[in-house]
């Protein structure tokens, strides 16, 4: 593990961990006796998800960021919890992330590989998050941007969530115009489309807040995906005033910004005033890196959304959990949104089904800095086309258009050096990691249905059968 700066908060962090090492063994288990000891007289903890959609790894205040940026909200989950900086999404766009999120394995062992996919939907074989946690008596709602399949059958309702306010297709929804237009790109609250108001990031924090307040009693799990700061580029005049950096688009995309973090700023105020804050596990990160169309600032990393570079898939990442994680630190170990699945299961008390395989790990141990070895050998991402990496350490290698290039990561974060010809053996061992990755990985699931379907007349034939 390395401490970066962590170490400046390093006697306050051993006096904290001397307190929480049998919570740690406890949730490191999973369930049991050992975790019901070190919750006795707490219950068991909430559980809220934020996801920010292309936000640039710059563009939160508690991260190195342009003098513009001001996220007060999102910065004080890292005052009050730990900020990563090695926090990765699991793809480069939004739908892949998604099911990894919500599974805890990579995408790709179901086929899930790009948006596309999520045409398909995600398949009703992988078990999910909210199915886990609706086991075990938790409230379950999510309200934003679903983007894991279109059909009933693959529709929140059916996958584990009690509630669901947003809307069912890809990020790119009008933030106004919130009227039932298409089966697909309304606005639904649970099984139904409605006709609705108001600026969409402001609607999803006041149904956030609604169940917070519904659901104070018993242990709940509210995913919060919000679709900002994704494209269109539409911000309430309030907001946009606030800005003048001389590009229009960008003081758009930060008024965006401002707005979702005021919104999460809601979320936290329903928490205490409600009384469950100190019992209530927060994870936050973007679903992807910055999307260069929306005017994000990625920083020092190197290229933006739809590139396995660290500007696609680098992302602002912060776990908060009061009194169980020490504050206002930092954690350099390398985590994947696949991770978060393990990691909260772990502090419920929540067994993992075992007729699978989980590629993602529970972080509690890491974020405490309680790990001597690394929490992932190597993390994967591919697209199924022309792009797949692989990080193992510091070093990185990764395929980009049929460009192979390799860096350290630890020396060069912006990625400016490839060193494939002066590493030749680490180029072959990462590539040997990859293509054993690959071969467990499944065809993606649009592709296989796409072959699945007749052709020519016959197909047009079904088709309109179907419409």
């Amino acid at each position: 593990m390395i401490m970066g700066e962590r170490m400046t908060n390093m006697i306050t962090r051993r006096d904290f961990l001397r307190s929480t090492m049998l919570a740690a063994t406890g949730m490191c288990l999973g369930g049991g006796a050992a975790f019901a000891a070190a919750n006795k007289g707490r219950g068991r903890p909430n559980v809220v998800v934020i996801v920010s959609d292309d936000q640039g790894y710059a563009d939160s205040s508690c991260y190195d960021h342009p003098k513009e940026v001001h996220t007060p909200n999102i910065d004080r989950l890292a005052d009050e919890g730990v900020r990563l900086t090695n926090g990765y999404a699991s793809a480069y766009v939004c739908a892949p992330t998604r099911a990894g999120l919500l599974t805890g394995r990579y995408q790709q062992r179901f086929g899930f590989y790009t948006a596309s996919d999520s045409r398909t939907g995600m398949p009703v074989s992988e078990v999910t998050l909210a199915d886990l946690l609706k086991k075990q008596g938790y409230a379950t709602g999510v309200f934003g941007k679903w983007h894991l399949g279109l059909e009933p059958e693959y529709r929140p309702l059916r996958r584990g969530f009690d509630e669901f306010y947003g809307f069912l297709g890809h990020g790119a929804h009008d933030y106004f115009k919130l009227e039932i237009t298409t089966e697909h790109n309304s606005i639904y609250r649970n099984d139904k489309p409605i006709n609705d108001t108001g600026y969409l990031t402001n609607n999803l924090a006041r149904e956030a807040v609604s169940f917070i307040a519904r659901h104070s009693k018993r242990p709940f799990f509210l995913y919060l995906p919000f679709n900002a700061v994704h494209w269109p580029l539409q911000a309430l005049q309030e907001h946009i005033e606030r800005f003048n950096t001389g590009d229009p688009n960008r003081d758009i995309y930060l008024a965006m910004l401002t707005c979702m973090d005021e919104a999460i700023g809601r979320v936290l105020e329903a928490l205490k005033r409600t009384g469950v804050d100190d019992n209530t596990l927060i994870i936050f990160f973007s679903d992807n890196g910055g999307a260069r169309k929306n005017h994000a600032n990625n920083g020092v990393l190197r290229e933006f959304k739809q590139t396995v570079y660290e500007g696609g898939i680098r992302v602002p990442f912060i776990v908060r959990w009061p009194g169980r994680l020490p504050k206002g630190t930092v954690c350099d170990e390398p985590v994947i949104s696949l991770d978060v699945m393990p990691t909260i299961c772990a502090a419920v008390g929540a067994e993992l089904p075992g007729d699978r395989f989980y590629d993602g790990k529970n972080m509690l141990p890491a974020l405490r800095g309680q790990t001597d070895a690394p929490l992932h050998e190597a993390l994967f991402w591919d697209d199924g086309a022309d792009q797949w990496a692989v990080r193992a350490g510091k070093w990185k290698l990764l395929n980009f258009k049929g460009s192979l290039e390799i860096y350290d990561l630890h020396a060069d974060i912006s990625e400016k050096n490839n060193l494939k010809e002066q590493n030749p053996q680490v180029v072959e061992r990462l590539q040997r990691t990859y293509t054993d990755w690959k071969k467990q990985m499944a065809p993606q699931i649009s592709k296989a249905k796409r072959e699945r379907q007749p052709s020519g007349a016959s197909a047009r034939q079904k088709n309109r059968k179907k419409r």
